[in-house]
């Protein structure tokens, strides 16, 4: 039942594709403790405002929100604590070099359970959007929905 449950996680953060463009994607594992990956087995997580930051050449993911689980007593975990991503250490490096580049920063973009019952977390080289770049993606999708009505 566990397993069922845990293959349907797949959760895209699509705020993040309004406000930024993606250059490079990567995937990572997450370290966390028992009651937060049943919290999201149970889909009770938001990740709206989260970014990445590095701290001693290794990656943490902040204001990545996962709720109190239920069931959990006096070990269960705080809500938006910060938690280390899993990353090659070539990756890791690719990106402390690509950050010292004006206007970059690092994003979840989807957080789902792999095949092995692991919780992942996709992440994105990002570029902020200015305004009117929103206004064309807006465009874009409106033009596309009409499409979509026409056929």
């Amino acid at each position: 039942m566990a397993e069922k449950a845990a293959k349907k996680i797949d959760v895209t953060n699509k705020k993040a594709s309004f406000e930024f463009f993606f250059l490079e994607k990567y995937s990572a594992g997450m370290v966390l403790t028992g009651t937060e990956i049943k919290s999201i087995r149970l889909n009770k997580f938001s990740m709206v405002d989260a970014y990445c930051f590095f701290i001693n050449d290794e990656l943490y993911v902040k204001n990545l929100n996962i709720s109190k689980y239920d069931q959990g007593t006096h070990y269960n975990h705080e809500p938006l604590r910060d938690r280390k991503l899993l990353l090659k250490k070539k990756e890791l490096k690719k990106l402390v070099n690509k950050l010292t580049d004006k206007g970059l920063t690092i994003i979840p973009t989807r957080l789902f359970i792999n095949d092995g019952g692991l919780a992942k977390l996709d992440i994105a080289l990002a570029k902020g959007k200015k305004l009117y770049d929103k206004r064309d993606s807006i465009k874009e999708r409106d033009v596309s929905r009409e499409r979509m009505r026409e056929d």
